[in-house]
């Protein structure tokens, strides 16, 4: 008998598949459909659609409490590389290493100079001014990270 975990990720993917890689759901509704609680949704959601597993989740609160549910698209040669980036990249970054991976991006015309730019400022140390070294590293590429998968969301290859 499968567990309630996999019964719920596969009705999440079947509306993503139904929905041409978009799905927008409640938690409530989809736990009632799944005769489960609402966290077993929460926990489904943050374990297996994660951005190393290549979709985005958007959480909105209010009303019923809608989340959105993108599959990224990794078929692209852009979009594949940036998922190896994302996936390689640990827990934490210096300013040095966050600039040579932008900077390869924008090599490997992945990202635009604008783009490139606007990544450098926000990892930039003065942005992370008051953060002490490992916090500040974490923090950067957390940011980095995020900022990468919504390149990835909007890419336009």
């Amino acid at each position: 008998m499968a567990k309630i975990s996999d019964i719920v990720e596969a009705m999440i993917k079947e509306i993503i598949d139904a929905n041409n890689g978009f799905a927008e759901i409640t938690r409530g509704e989809l736990a009632r459909q799944a005769n489960c609680v609402p966290s077993q949704v929460t926990y489904v959601l943050s374990t297996r659609f994660t951005s190393s597993n290549g979709y985005r989740v958007e959480s909105r609160r209010g009303g019923g409490g809608s989340i959105r549910i993108y599959k990224i698209d990794t078929n692209h040669n852009k979009a594949g590389y940036i998922m190896h980036a994302v996936n390689s990249l640990g827990n934490a970054l210096t300013q040095k290493q966050a600039d040579i991976f932008i900077r390869n991006f924008y090599d490997y015309d992945v990202m635009d100079a604008d783009t490139a730019r606007l990544f450098m400022a926000a990892t930039s140390d003065s942005s992370l001014d008051g953060l002490d070294g490992v916090l500040r590293d974490t923090v950067r590429m957390k940011i980095l990270k995020n900022m990468l998968v919504e390149l990835l969301v909007n890419l336009d290859d």
